[in-house]
C-alpha cells in the first residue's frame, strides 16, 4: 500500500470514528491479541495498531500526522484516564536527518529510515500543550508564532515538548529509544512503574528489536544508576532487562562489572574505620539498621539494599504505633487488638529476663509464653515482630544459630550500656520506630558520604570514587527483543505451509555489509527470483536511499532463479544480497538515490560531533561519539572530551583550543610560530 493510499484509510477511517472514541484497558494494551494480533514485522504491526487509533490531524506541522488512544488506568475509576499519542515522523520533512541516539549507542551503522514513530503520553502540564497543538491543525503560521501565543511553547510539535509522563521514538525497522518517563514525584497520574509496564508492553506487542535509553535518571539529588547498582547490582530499568548498552568516557561493560562489584564487596568494618573519625553519624545509621535487619549486614551493597527494600515495608504518613515502647510495626491488617499484642509482648520479654544473658530458642520462648497466652497464632506473629526491637529497656536480640540453623533470643539491657557513648543513646531512642522521612535522610546521608564526597583518604575510600566514576559513566542502556531466537525450533519447511521468518541484509559492490539484518516474511512456494524482488520492495519500505535498489544474487546460499524457497533456504536463516544500485559509478556512489553520496544512507553519515567533522581519539580511549561534549583541535581537528582536557563543565570551551600533541609538536618546533 501506498503512503498516499495508506493515508486515504487513515482518513475515511477517522471520519468514522470521531465521533464516539473507543477507550482501551490501559493495563492490558498491546498484549497479545489486544487491539489485535501483531504476527508481522515492526512497522506493519504499527500500521495494524493504528487501524484502532483516532486520527487527530492529517495536516500536522513537517508533514507529521497523529493518532490518540484513550486508556482507562482503573475500571471502577472511569474518570481515571490517559491518552496516548502516536506521532508518525516522514524522515523527508523532518528537521533531523540523522539520529544522534543511534550515534551514541553505537548504531551509527544502521541505515536511515523512512519513518519514526513517536509514542508520547503527555503529563498534566504537557496534556494541555497537547490539546492546544492538535486543535492548531497546522494552520499555525510559519515560526509558530500563534501557538507561542496559545501554548506558551516556541515549537509547533508535540514530540519537542518537553516534561512528558513517557516519551519513546521507533525507527521503522523496530529500532528504538526511550526517551522520557516520569512518575508520581513529576505530577503523572502513573508510577515510575506503570509507565515502564506499559512501555515494555508496547515493545513487546509491536515486536520491538532493541531499545535504549540514557539513564540519568535521580531521585532528591542521588543518581538512581549508582544507588541501585550497589545496593540490587544493576540499575533500575534492570528491572526490565535492561543492561549496559555503551559507556562514556571510554568505560566497557567488563570495567562497569568490575565496578560494581567492587562497590558491593566493601566491608562496613573497613569503611567506617577510614571515615569514623571524621564521621560520627554513620556508626549510628549502621547500628539502628542493624538492629531492625534480621541478618547481618556486612557490606556496603547490604546496608544499602536493606534500607531500599525496608522502605516499602514502612507506613505512608503515619510513625509506628508505641505501645509499651513494644518496637513492632502494627499492620493495619493485624487481626489482633494493639493491647492484646501489648500482653503478648509483655509475657515474653519476661520469659527472656528469666533465662538472661543465656541465648533460648524460638521454640523454647513460645513454650514459656504459653503459660500465659494461649493463643499460638499471636504468639508467632509478635516473635516473629519483636526481633531485634527496644522494648523498653531492653533490646530484642534474634539470632540463627550457625550450628542448629534454629532461631535465638536473648535480651541486652540498654539501662546498663555506656550512656555516653553516642551510637547506643541513638539507638535507644530510635530503633523503636523508624519513619519513611528518617529513612530518606539516612539514605541520602549515607549515599553523600560514601559515595559522593571526595574526602583525602585511601584504600577502600579512593577504590569507591573511582567506581562510582565508572558506574556514572555508564549511563547508555539496551534491552534486546530476540525474536529470531524465539522462533519455532523447525529447520526445514513445506510449499504448503504459511509465511516464515529469514532475515536479510545488503552486501553492496565493495564488499560492505549494511546493518542491520531486516525480517522478511516469504511463503515457501516462493521462488529465489520473487524473493529477491520481495527483498527489494521491504528495503525500498523501510530505509531511506534506497530508490534504485537492484538486489542481483544471494551471497551465502547457492541457489537457481527457479529453485524454491523451501528447498534450499532454511527458516530464521540469515541470508546477505549482493546489491547494487541503478546509475552507480563504479559501484562506490548511489547515482540514483536521493543523496549522491553513500555515507548518507547510514545515521552516522559524515558526522563527528555537533559542530563539524573529524575523527575522536580521546584519551580516555573513546573512538565514537558517546554524547558527551566534545572540543576540537584547531589545527589536527580531533575531537576529545572537554573532561578529558581538564576543561570543568561549567565553563565555556574556549575560542582557540590545541591539543596536547600540537602543542607539544608546536614548543619543539619554534619556527612555526615565527
Amino acid at each position: 500500500m501506498s503512503q498516499l493510499e495508506y493515508l486515504h484509510s487513515c482518513n475515511k477511517r477517522r471520519k468514522r470514528s470521531s465521533a464516539d472514541q473507543r477507550v482501551f484497558r490501559f493495563k492490558s494494551f498491546c498484549e497479545p491479541g489486544y487491539p489485535t494480533q501483531f504476527d508481522g514485522p515492526f512497522w506493519k504491526n504499527v500500521r495494524a495498531l493504528l487501524e484502532f487509533g483516532h486520527m487527530e490531524s492529517i495536516h500536522s506541522t513537517n508533514g507529521m500526522i497523529s493518532w490518540s488512544f484513550q486508556l482507562e488506568v482503573h475500571r471502577h475509576r472511569p474518570d481515571h484516564r490517559v491518552f496516548l499519542f502516536v506521532i508518525e515522523e516522514p524522515i523527508e520533512t523532518s528537521n533531523y536527518l540523522y539520529c544522534k541516539h543511534c550515534r551514541y549507542i553505537g548504531w551509527g551503522q544502521h541505515m536511515i529510515c523512512n519513518m519514526k514513530y513517536h509514542f508520547v503520553v503527555p503529563s498534566k502540564e504537557t496534556a494541555a500543550m497537547a490539546s492546544t497543538c492538535l486543535s492548531c491543525q497546522g494552520n499555525c503560521c510559519a515560526d509558530g508564532t500563534i501557538l507561542a501565543a496559545r501554548c506558551g511553547t516556541k515549537s509547533c510539535s508535540l514530540v519537542e515538548l518537553e516534561g512528558h509522563t513517557l516519551h519513546g521514538v521507533f525507527h521503522c525497522n523496530g529500532f528504538g529509544h526511550l526517551l522520557c518517563v516520569n512518575g508520581l514525584e513529576m505530577n503523572s497520574d502513573l508510577t515510575g512503574h506503570q509507565v515502564m509496564d506499559f512501555w515494555d508492553r508496547i515493545c513487546t506487542g509491536l515486536r520491538a528489536r532493541k531499545v535504549s535509553l540514557t539513564d540519568i535518571s535521580q531521585k532528591k539529588g542521588m543518581d538512581l544508576r549508582l544507588l541501585h547498582g550497589l545496593a540490587y547490582g544493576g540499575p533500575w530499568f534492570s528491572r526490565w532487562d535492561y543492561k549496559f548498552g555503551r559507556g562514556s568516557f571510554g568505560v566497557t561493560e567488563s570495567m562497569y562489572q568490575k565496578s560494581i562489584q567492587a562497590l558491593q564487596n566493601i566491608p562496613l568494618c573497613l569503611l567506617f574505620h577510614h571515615l569514623s573519625p571524621s564521621d560520627n553519624y554513620l556508626p549510628i545509621i549502621y547500628s539502628r539498621y542493624q538492629a531492625l535487619s534480621e541478618h547481618s549486614l556486612i557490606t556496603l551493597s547490604d546496608l544499602f539494599h536493606f534500607m531500599l527494600e525496608l522502605r516499602s515495608r514502612l507506613p505512608k504518613e503515619t510513625a509506628p504505633s508505641e505501645l509499651f515502647n513494644p518496637g513492632i510495626l502494627l499492620e493495619t491488617s493485624c487481626r489482633w487488638s494493639p493491647k492484646r499484642v501489648e500482653m503478648a509482648t509483655r509475657v515474653i520479654v519476661e520469659s527472656l529476663k528469666r533465662a538472661e544473658p543465656k541465648w533460648v530458642s524460638r521454640q523454647e520462648v513460645r513454650d514459656a509464653a504459653r503459660v500465659y497466652i494461649g493463643d499460638t497464632g499471636l504468639l508467632d506473629f509478635v516473635l516473629k515482630s519483636l526481633g531485634n526491637h527496644v522494648v523498653g529497656k531492653y533490646l530484642v536480640r534474634r539470632s540463627l544459630n550457625p550450628v542448629t540453623k534454629v532461631l535465638e533470643y536473648c535480651l541486652e539491657d540498654m539501662s546498663i550500656s555506656h550512656d555516653h557513648n553516642l551510637m547506643l543513646r541513638e539507638s535507644k531512642s530510635n530503633m523503636m520506630a523508624v519513619t519513611r522521612a528518617q529513612l530518606a535522610k539516612d539514605i541520602m546521608y549515607l549515599y553523600k558520604s560514601t559515595l559522593k564526597e571526595r574526602k583525602a583518604i585511601s584504600g577502600s575510600g579512593s577504590t569507591i570514587l573511582i567506581a562510582s566514576r565508572v558506574i556514572l559513566d555508564s549511563k547508555h542502556l539496551v534491552k534486546e527483543f530476540n525474536y529470531q531466537q524465539n522462533l519455532p525450533p523447525r529447520n526445514k519447511f513445506s510449499i504448503g505451509e504459511g509465511l516464515v521468518d529469514l532475515f536479510c541484509t545488503l552486501q553492496l559492490k565493495d564488499k560492505q555489509i549494511m546493518q542491520p539484518y531486516e525480517n522478511v516474511k516469504v511463503k515457501g512456494s516462493m521462488m529465489i527470483e520473487e524473493l529477491k524482488r520481495e527483498v527489494e520492495k521491504c528495503f525500498k519500505d523501510v530505509y531511506y536511499g534506497m530508490k534504485g535498489l537492484v538486489i542481483q544474487s544471494i551471497v551465502n546460499v547457492n541457489a537457481n532463479e527457479t529453485d524454491f524457497v523451501c528447498g534450499v533456504i532454511e527458516e530464521g536463516k540469515d541470508i546477505i544480497f549482493e546489491a547494487g544500485f541503478i546509475g552507480d559509478v563504479n559501484g562506490n556512489e548511489l547515482g540514483n538515490g536521493p543523496l549522491m553520496q553513500r555515507w548518507n544512507v547510514y545515521e552516522l553519515g559524515n558526522y563527528c560531533h555537533n559542530q563539524g567533522y573529524g575523527c575522536i581519539d580521546c584519551a580516555c580511549g573513546a573512538k565514537e561519539d558517546d554524547g558527551e561534549r566534545m572540543v576540537a583541535c584547531d589545527i589536527c581537528e580531533v575531537w576529545q572530551h572537554t573532561r578529558c582536557v581538564r576543561i570543568p563543565n561549567n565553563e565555556e570551551v574556549p575560542r582557540i583550543f590545541l591539543c596536547d600533541r600540537c602543542e607539544q609538536d608546536i614548543i619543539l618546533s619554534p619556527s612555526l610560530i615565527m
